[in-house]
């Protein structure tokens, strides 16, 4: 293959970034566009690559945690937004948290360094199915894209709702009302905790289900049946408030673990958003409320009277196709097999689960135009799994999903335990050596294409 093949990557987000780093390391120019800052989406504030929208969190490091063992098969396929994230975190107790502003700097500057990709600051309407191709627009795309992904899917899209969680200014913060620890002592002092005793907590639950909120734009449809299709592992605080007054209180407001002697009834978590810990993101408090009423009842929070907030909660429609009946195994549509999809838009959620699908979309972009045969990873690893997920077509209402054990291959019947901990833990032991028994390959091929092109 020729190093002036060139595939086309569109969205600068985490996936895209990944796919084109993936295949510009394997020889293959690429053409990355982004259209922000020309065109903007209701949720990104910049124009910078790989931009954390929600929060600022990439979950748990554990590999006895799917996502925890799908970060380390990913580092272990030299993924770049790994790499940025492990160089760029933020204490975060258990989890893998980053600075926003130095991980994108991170990724914009090894992106725009390297000698086979050019970024565009372009805007994409119209696809061309011969042509090799990425799209990675991400859950925000511009309604021509949209048209035209779903003009060659051969369907209409599906679609749901997410929302991002208040961003609040560390000096504003009175810390007499709070205290500093991490649940069960995992990473020390990483968060700030606001413990409510039963009257504040049931004045939280009124308010969120009292409070004015914004009505998602579109889909009107639903709206009059009064179904606004939210993904569950990401729901408004408000809308867990209305399932019950308990709800939240054993989500993520659970006091377990924290406080000691304290004893709260519930616990607001707040978490580091930069490592100068001058921003903290409302753990679990992604919302729909209108600004003023975000104002209003966050701020009854104790230590928030005085708040300065950097970024309040906003609400932004998700796009994705239906995954298990228009994508092939290695990621390519399947009325279009040279065009690749990759991140949310693939029907995964979540940073880790978009990450890992730029990373295949990359190098089986690259593998089609080569000739090659493509990564497909088995269901013994995490990555498998997510795959495994995107192909079953069991349900005819495909709905995006986290990266769960669900769909790893169960352990050989000699292996199984019935200790849940320590049967994850002999699960991600297989996937890592499957996973470096595929590393060892895929840098074999890398190292041929260096030569190639030397």
């Amino acid at each position: 293959m020729s190093a002036r093949a060139e595939l086309l990557v569109i969205g600068g987000g985490l996936a895209g970034c990944e796919a084109a780093w993936q295949a510009a390391q394997r020889g293959m120019a690429v053409r990355l566009c982004e259209m922000r800052p020309h065109v903007q989406t209701g949720a990104h504030k910049t124009g910078r690559l790989a931009e954390l929208v929600c929060s600022n969190s990439l979950r748990a490091i554990s590999v006895e945690n799917a996502v925890g063992l799908l970060k380390e098969e990913l580092s272990r396929l030299d993924s770049l937004v790994i790499s940025a994230a492990r160089e760029t975190a933020v204490p975060a107790g258990g989890a893998l948290a980053v600075d926003r502003d130095a991980f994108a700097t991170f990724i914009e500057e090894r992106i725009t360094g390297h000698p086979l990709i050019e970024l565009r600051r372009e805007e994409v309407r119209s696809l061309d199915p011969a042509a090799p191709t990425v799209i990675a627009c991400g859950p925000l795309a511009s309604e021509p894209l949209t048209a035209a992904l779903a003009q060659l899917c051969g369907r209409p899209h599906l679609h749901y709702y997410d929302a991002a969680s208040p961003i609040v200014a560390a000096d504003s913060i009175d810390m007499s009302a709070v205290f500093a620890g991490s649940r069960y002592g995992k990473g020390g002092d990483d968060y700030l905790n606001i413990p409510l005793d039963r009257p504040q907590y049931e004045e939280l639950v009124t308010d969120l289900c009292d409070a004015e909120k914004h009505a998602p734009h579109g889909f009107e449809e639903e709206q009059a049946r009064g179904r606004v299709p939210f993904f569950e592992g990401c729901l408004p605080v408000e809308e867990m408030a209305r399932r019950g007054v308990d709800t939240l209180r054993f989500g993520p407001l659970k006091p377990v673990g924290l406080g000691g002697d304290r004893k709260p009834y519930a616990v607001v978590q707040l978490r580091r958003e930069n490592a100068a810990g001058t921003a903290y993101n409302l753990v679990g408090f992604q919302t729909r409320l209108t600004w003023p009423a975000q104002k209003t009842v966050f701020g009854k929070l104790p230590g928030l009277a005085k708040s300065e907030w950097l970024r309040l909660g906003v609400m932004h429609r998700n796009t994705f196709v239906d995954a298990p009946r228009v994508l092939a195994a290695d990621l390519s549509l399947r009325p279009a097999p040279n065009v690749f999809v990759a991140g949310q838009v693939s029907g995964c959620e979540g940073y880790v689960e978009a990450v890992a699908t730029g990373l295949l979309a990359g190098i089986n972009a690259r593998a089609r135009a080569a000739g090659l045969a493509p990564l497909v990873a088995p269901n013994t690893t995490a990555l498998g799994s997510l795959l495994s997920y995107l192909g079953d077509a069991t349900s005819p209402d495909f709905q995006p999903q986290n990266v769960t054990f669900a769909y790893m291959a169960p352990l050989a019947a000699s292996a199984r335990v019935r200790d849940k901990r320590l049967r994850r833990a002999r699960m991600a032991e297989r996937a890592l050596r499957d996973i470096d028994a595929i590393a060892a390959a895929l840098r074999a091929d890398r190292a041929t294409s260096e030569m190639t092109l030397a």
